[in-house]
């Protein structure tokens, strides 16, 4: 499926999924997926941020979107260590990895490249978690983003108070590489509404 499609419908849903189209009308008329009809029609459409999250709560691959790549944005303000992070992660070859600097620079590339994942470094000085986390929430396209904090010697108060910011997980830095691609495929819990 090409990456800047914004919505699906039940039957292109069914091929990312590996699913018969029945199964997804089942989905969305049960409320596990949303998405909004076609005024006049029985017709069905899903946005791209409720399948994502949709198949992240499932623990579903997101191998039919985006050609089996993760896109991953990494705002660090050491660019030697992002660059060997960006590099462990591109070898795997299952993921896309994106580099930022400052706090104003991962806008800029989260709006253009739409990133899967963001791990953020929460001891820049640009960085207010808080306030990182509300506004990629307030954008439709960003609001099932991952966000994971990390910091050196981030320890588990601090990432507890990640968590009560809005971010979906926390690594201290330094870590193994298999450990941030643990937390950025594990499934988030299931959203409230």
């Amino acid at each position: 499926m090409a990456t800047d499609k914004t919505v699906f419908t039940t039957g292109q849903v069914a091929k990312i999924c590996h699913v018969a189209p029945r199964t997804v009308s089942k989905w969305f008329d049960s409320g596990q997926l949303r998405g909004y009809r076609i005024p006049g029609s029985k017709d069905r459409r899903i946005p791209v941020d409720q399948l994502v999250r949709f198949m992240r709560v499932h623990g579903m691959p997101l191998d039919g979107l985006d050609d089996g790549t993760t896109r991953v944005l990494l705002l660090d303000g050491d660019p030697e260590r992002a660059r060997a992070v960006a590099d462990a992660l591109a070898s795997d070859g299952s993921y896309d990895a994106y580099l930022a600097e400052s706090a104003f620079e991962a806008g800029l590339v989260a709006n253009e490249v739409t990133p899967h994942v963001i791990l953020i470094d929460v001891s820049l000085a640009d960085v207010v978690p808080e306030s990182i986390c509300r506004c990629l929430r307030l954008k439709p396209e960003l609001s099932t983003t991952r966000l994971i904090g990390t910091a050196v010697g981030l320890s588990e108060a601090r990432g507890a108070q990640l968590l009560q910011e809005g971010f979906d997980s926390y690594l201290a830095m330094p870590f193994e590489i298999r450990n941030l691609i643990r937390l950025i495929e594990e499934p988030v819990p299931q959203p409230t509404y």
